[in-house]
């Protein structure tokens, strides 16, 4: 994980953990990177990824993944201060945030909104394993500080 150097205490903390640092590598890559992609392309993906980082406070994590967008019509999606408006995506970027910020206040009526936005099930579905691997990451990541902190 990018958040601890190579010589610092936790790396030998974290060596014993190594499959967990491998399986979390390989949910990013099939979360943002698939193979099917439905509606969302990787970029979109990691403009949202990034804009869920960034929501989360974690800006270098943001900053990762706003490096992977190829894209640059999607690119301020990555900002959480923009609306999806502009790429026809504003629903979208307001489920995405509503979920990322306060997912206890996402209702079946926030679905039926992407449903009537014309988004098929199945990419409501890719939508909210974006948001959970992002809300899983954002845990390791304090996690990590954390033990990093009580390690140093």
């Amino acid at each position: 994980m990018s958040c601890v150097a190579p010589g610092d205490r936790l790396a030998a903390v974290m060596a014993g953990r190594a499959n967990v640092i491998e399986m979390t590598r390989a949910a990013e890559d099939a979360v943002l990177c698939p193979r099917e992609t439905g509606g969302w392309s990787h970029d979109l993906r990691a403009a949202l990824a990034a804009r869920i980082a960034r929501q989360n406070g974690l800006s270098d994590l943001g900053t990762r993944y706003s490096a992977m967008i190829g894209d640059a019509a999607i690119a301020d999606l990555a900002d959480p201060g923009k609306d999806g408006a502009a790429q026809g995506l504003g629903a979208v970027c307001a489920f995405m945030d509503g979920v990322s910020v306060c997912p206890r206040d996402v209702t079946a009526a926030d679905l039926a909104g992407l449903q009537a936005a014309g988004i098929s099930d199945a990419d409501i579905v890719r939508l909210c394993e974006i948001s959970a691997f992002m809300a899983y990451q954002a845990r390791v990541i304090a996690g990590l500080k954390l033990m990093q902190e009580t390690v140093a």
